[in-house]
């Protein structure tokens, strides 16, 4: 294989074009590779990749700080739509030319990705790419955190951290949806756009946020999602009321943090515990979209199945929008990470081929 600069050439749908992160490096140190569409084996197929995109797990992972990252190098890229151009033995001949979404954690900035079939899950009709790749990675994990762990019921009320994110974004569509109130935290530029979709915006580069939130739920709420971590935790916690649920699914406060990687999720999963065990009618979470593929496998890939296939059922009907921050090329990712990183943005951005 071949390792160039991405800016110094094109893309070739004949072959297999990969964006490697050689090791901790600014965005433009990104380099691309090109080598042969892998072949399929059995089980396998191979997805041509029509959407894919930038998530917070590859701006961890740019820095060395996701806890547990391959080594360098690797292929980034955590989730992929596309269709099935290739099937290997075994596979069901229903699912060539198919249009699927996968969670693949690492390999998904490419042209072709080889995945399990067990692992795709279909995208219906008339949704784009685009899309759904919005809604793959941070609709899964919208989902299960709202249905899985809190359990939200209607008329109850949460705060979502990051609310104008590629997670938070879908977060409060899909609490509003259940019946939910919600307290969004956002820069103040984000403001306006979350109180036209009936979220109660609190600026979180206010000096107390949490005292903020408490004069909008002077009671404490139900359920609150925190993607930052760090010290803020502890404030998450204090605002629950009775019974409500800490869900706990990053360490955003850290990203810039030098040290061990590993470090931050350990004192989370210690709160967490420790949290657990005190007899205060609350409970805590450390969300992982990933927890239970490698101890039981098949019940993982159903329950994902089932959620996503939630979630893309909702998009159709309209009931949520996609957030598509922006669409750029492969061949710009330099570009679509700073873009992602620079917190201007609503939603997600989004690669294509």
């Amino acid at each position: 294989m071949i390792t160039r600069n991405f800016l110094e050439v094109g893309m070739n749908t004949e072959e297999l074009v990969e964006i490697v992160l050689p090791g901790k490096v600014e965005p433009e140190g990104l380099q691309i590779r090109h080598g042969e569409v892998p072949v399929p084996g059995p089980g396998q197929v191979v997805v041509r990749m029509e959407a894919t995109g930038v998530s917070f797990a590859e701006q961890q992972m740019r820095r060395g700080r996701y806890y547990d990252q391959p080594a360098f190098p690797f292929v980034p890229g955590y989730d992929l739509v596309g269709t099935v151009q290739a099937v290997g033995a075994g596979v069901g001949p229903g699912l060539a030319g198919a249009r699927v979404a996968a969670l693949t954690k690492v390999g998904g900035w490419a042209s072709h990705v080889l995945v399990d079939a067990a692992d795709v899950v279909p995208v219906p009709a008339g949704v784009s790419a685009a899309e759904a790749e919005t809604l793959v990675l941070n609709g899964i994990t919208a989902w299960q955190m709202l249905h899985r762990k809190a359990r939200v019921r209607a008329g109850q009320t949460v705060v979502v951290h990051g609310a104008n994110g590629g997670v938070g974004s879908i977060l409060v569509q899909l609490a509003q949806l259940a019946g939910v109130k919600v307290i969004g935290t956002a820069s103040a530029r984000h403001h306006d756009a979350l109180r036209e979709r009936g979220v109660r915006p609190v600026d979180y580069r206010a000096d107390d946020v949490a005292a903020r939130i408490r004069e909008l739920a002077p009671g404490g709420v139900d359920a609150v999602f925190d993607h930052v971590g760090g010290r803020g935790i502890v404030d998450s916690w204090r605002l629950l009321a009775p019974g409500g649920t800490l869900v706990s699914y990053g360490s955003a406060s850290t990203l810039d943090d030098e040290g061990s990687k590993r470090w931050p999720v350990v004192k989370l999963l210690g709160r967490v515990w420790s949290w657990n065990a005190l007899p205060n009618r609350r409970h805590a979470y450390f969300y992982n979209v990933l927890a239970g593929r490698a101890l039981a496998k098949d019940r993982f890939r159903t329950r994902l199945r089932a959620d996503l296939t939630q979630v893309f059922a909702a998009l159709q009907r309209g009931d949520i929008t996609a957030q598509v921050a922006a669409e750029l090329p492969l061949a710009r990712v330099a570009d679509a990470v700073r873009l992602a990183e620079s917190g201007t943005v609503t939603g997600k951005v989004v690669l294509t081929p």
